[in-house]
């Protein structure tokens, strides 16, 4: 078979691939489930310096980062924070930085910006037709796959075949190193009783017919469970999450009453159990495209009724979301969420929803709060604010006053807080 022989020609060892890297090179890697795990776990390896690595959302732990005997020779540059990138930080080595994006616009933005030497990624095993695809994930290494010197992939027979914008052909890719690593997974994470509340919450404003995109832990899960009684949800989503299998196989889900896609689950990565990787499996019903379109806010707005679901670490009491950083303590990224909930309020009848507990650090903090940090960013800017929701009830700020949205902030803080929320705001002058 002609591309089986054309396969065979490009098997190469990692260490083989240690061997092309140069100093100076931006190299790009897929993310999440996608994350090409021996090639990073090799990769302080390799003799090199002043190289950047551009990841997304870090699953597992690498010592080109990890360590500062590498200062110098890595720099992991990072769309979104994972534990291991925090740490790094919190240790001092100068080895992870950040890099300000709105998810749809990461990979295109890279690429105006400097050139990709190389791109290494994870994919399914070659079909009979010398097709691959990238599985899980065509956030962004679709786009950068396309602009790179050279294309590495990991092939994995874990790494289930997926529909949609993920196919490329063996004629396309410089190196195949073949791998048998698992997927990652993420465990279920059981919602607490203030979780519950807020999960009831949101569900509320959830109608019949709503398409719907959800994070993951213990809010949006909570948020799952309470819409089991829903009718003909659909899904347009960053990320798959196994919640959204759950409600599929409920019924809940139909993709039915979807106007953009009907019949089908869009998203552009997908992270969870090892039953979610099955179900997406060979799976016509589930397409995966491009962040840059999935994420686009005038796309996600033609779903009508469109509901995004995120959650934040805190809103001042004007409606700026901040959902990254504690001051200049980053934590994570803006990831989707300014894109996401964009779309959802341009969309007819689609409502923009931000989640957080009502307090911090087992309750001594308000998470609704007079200002923010100084340095803390803005992930959502207030006038872009729809509802905010906690475990005391449901905001709708949009187009409300200064005055009204403070009132309705108060409202829903946790009651320790509210006196000194109305005191603060009557002296900056809200009130």
């Amino acid at each position: 078979m002609k591309w089986g022989k054309e396969y065979e020609m490009k098997k190469v060892s990692v260490e083989d691939v240690l061997k092309i890297l140069k100093p100076g090179m931006t190299i790009v890697a897929g993310m999440t489930p996608m994350e090409p795990q021996l090639f990073l776990s090799h990769l302080h390896e390799a003799d090199v310096d002043n190289v950047s690595i551009f990841t997304c959302l870090n699953i597992k732990d690498y010592n080109f980062y990890l360590d500062e005997t590498y200062e110098g020779k890595f720099m992991n540059n990072s769309w979104f924070y994972g534990p291991s990138n925090r740490e790094a930080v919190k240790k001092g080595i100068k080895t992870v930085t950040y890099v300000p994006n709105n998810l749809h616009q990461a990979g295109t933005n890279l690429i105006s910006s400097r050139k990709i030497d190389l791109f290494v990624g994870v994919a399914s095993p070659m079909d009979k037709n010398g097709f691959l695809t990238l599985s899980a994930s065509v956030v962004y290494e679709k786009d950068i796959l396309e602009a790179a010197e050279m294309v590495v992939l990991e092939v994995n027979p874990n790494a289930p075949k997926t529909h949609g914008d993920t196919h490329v052909h063996i004629r396309d890719v410089n190196f195949v190193v073949e791998v048998d690593y698992p997927l990652p997974e993420i465990s279920a994470v059981e919602p607490t009783d203030v979780e519950r509340r807020i999960g009831e919450n949101i569900a509320n404003l959830v109608e019949n017919g709503s398409t719907i995109q959800l994070g993951i832990g213990g809010i949006p899960n909570s948020v799952a469970l309470f819409l089991k009684d829903k009718k003909d949800l659909g899904v347009h989503t960053e990320m798959l999450t196994d919640s959204m299998i759950d409600l599929f196989e409920m019924g809940v889900i139909t993709n039915k009453k979807k106007t953009l896609w009907p019949g089908k689950f869009i998203c552009t990565f997908a992270y969870g159990s090892k039953k979610m990787y099955e179900f997406i499996d060979d799976n016509p019903a589930v397409l995966f495209l491009r962040g840059k379109y999935v994420n686009n806010p005038y796309v996600i707005a033609q779903n009508e009724k469109m509901v995004s679901i995120n959650t934040a670490i805190m809103v001042d009491l004007t409606g700026n979301v901040c959902s990254e950083a504690i001051g200049t303590k980053h934590y994570s990224g803006t990831g989707g969420q300014l894109d996401t909930h964009r779309g959802a309020v341009m969309s007819p009848g689609g409502k923009g929803i931000i989640a957080l507990r009502s307090t911090a650090k087992n309750g001594t903090v308000s998470t609704i709060v007079p200002l923010f940090p100084e340095g803390s960013p803005v992930t959502v800017p207030r006038q872009d604010v729809d509802y905010v929701v906690t475990e005391y009830g449901v905001a709708h700020l949009r187009g409300k006053t200064i005055r009204e949205r403070v009132l309705e902030l108060i409202s829903i803080a946790h009651p320790d807080f509210r006196g000194f929320l109305k005191k603060e705001a009557q002296k900056i002058g809200y009130l």
